[in-house]
């Protein structure tokens, strides 16, 4: 007779509300990056502090595996009014081509680099905060073949 037992371990606490948070922040300042090239380094430094309030956020829960999908879910946000930004500063047909840029190749060049800057950041701070708390307990136990009897 042989079984195998399945362990999982569900995290504790959920990040999607703050990264939603995130997510709709990073939209407003990146259309407004682009409506308005007058507030670039105000954009900018807007940008990098929501990143690494989420970045300290995400550290602090232990939930560094949040960074590879982070940036996806800000451009799943982001890319309508992006475009539409892009219309509204350049006119309809350019912006409609502004936009398409912005929407795919520059997008990769901001995902990159919320990608990295959220890494970076939660990294930190979870180094910072150290491992997970210790029980005192094994976490494992393993049975031989013939414990079970």
């Amino acid at each position: 007779m042989s079984f195998v037992v399945q362990v999982r371990q569900r995290a504790r606490g959920n990040v999607s509300a703050a990264m939603v948070v995130w997510s709709v922040a990073m939209t407003v300042i990146l259309a407004t990056w682009e409506i308005s090239r007058a507030d670039d380094g105000r954009a900018v430094l807007s940008g990098l502090l929501a990143t690494v309030l989420f970045g300290v956020y995400l550290g602090w829960r232990r939930r560094g595996a949040a960074v590879f999908v982070a940036p996806m879910v800000s451009w799943s946000f982001a890319w309508l009014p992006l475009w539409i930004s892009a219309m509204i500063r350049h006119g309809f047909v350019k912006g409609l081509f502004v936009g398409f840029f912005l929407v795919t190749v520059g997008w990769l060049v901001i995902g990159t680099l919320e990608f990295l800057s959220l890494g970076a950041v939660t990294m930190l701070v979870r180094s910072v905060r150290g491992g997970a708390p210790r029980t005192g307990d094994d976490e494992v136990i393993i049975f031989g073949p013939n414990d079970l009897r």
